[in-house]
């Protein structure tokens, strides 16, 4: 069994073909696939998704880019009472981009900051997007936290080898996207290898970021197989066994995830 820890089933790129999608995804060995929320404003979409299909679940926040829209609709209050929902299994994707800085990067830290408060009343892992931020992401985190614990991860990692060091030491997972097939991400293969195997979780950012063999197509839940096979080869272990770990991660991260309707797939 494998994991989809990070899809967006709910963008328009699947409208059309949702349940052949998921279909795909089920015949490749997919037994979870994680829809996430970008705008709080269209939560009830998300959900809907998730609903409908037993092995999707989804998360609840507002990405970086969205964070100059949706501030005025963000509270930890909202966040912790739409949270409550069963399906509901983390907070985000939630963060900073300072790349596109489509939101001014004040208003950014405000929102990422709401979401580490959501997290620590609620005890949902944070889903975390970092973009030319490192300093800033692990620096908020850190405040926020105040010695408490904060469970979370690294979506999608692209960053420097510090960033992963910091993150893994303060507990975080590391979440690999097909950035990591990629001919010229020897530099992330690099790091990867010194990942410990029990913080690695898998993920597609779909309908992004398609790995090889499909680079350059739209991404979806079913190619997360082959992103997890080259993390195998880097860690040296075969395709199956890097399956059962980063699955038996994910479910260690996310404990809402093997509860209720969704333990049954």
């Amino acid at each position: 069994m494998l994991v989809d820890s990070h899809c967006h089933l709910d963008f328009p790129d699947f409208a059309e073909e949702l349940d052949a999608v998921v279909d795909r995804a089920r015949q490749a060995g997919v037994g979870r696939m994680v829809t996430i929320c970008t705008y709080l404003s269209r939560f009830d979409r998300i959900l809907a998704v998730a609903e409908r299909y037993d092995d999707v679940l989804c998360s609840l926040g507002v990405h970086p880019h969205q964070a100059a829209e949706e501030i005025d609709g963000v509270s930890v209050e909202r966040l912790v009472a739409l949270s409550k929902h069963p399906k509901v299994i983390g907070l985000g994707e939630t963060g900073l981009d300072y790349f596109y800085d489509k939101s001014p990067r004040d208003v950014q830290q405000k929102c990422f900051r709401r979401h580490i408060r959501a997290s620590l009343e609620t005890g949902l892992p944070l889903i975390v997007h970092t973009r030319d931020a490192d300093d800033d992401t692990m620096r908020i985190v850190r405040e926020e936290a105040a010695g408490q614990p904060v469970n979370g991860l690294l979506h999608c990692f692209s960053s420097g080898r510090q960033l992963a060091e910091e993150a893994l030491d303060f507990g975080f997972y590391i979440s690999l996207s097909g950035i990591v097939t990629f001919k010229k991400s020897e530099d992330l293969r690099a790091i990867v290898k010194d990942v410990p195997l029990d913080r690695i979780l898998v993920e597609t950012d779909a309908p992004y970021l398609a790995p090889v063999p499909f680079r350059g197509k739209r991404n979806e839940p079913a190619y997360v197989a082959h992103t997890a096979a080259c993390v195998a080869e880097v860690k040296g272990v075969d395709a199956a066994e890097m399956a059962r770990i980063s699955t038996e991660n994910f479910f260690r991260l996310f404990p809402r995830a093997g509860t209720g309707q969704q333990a049954a797939a």
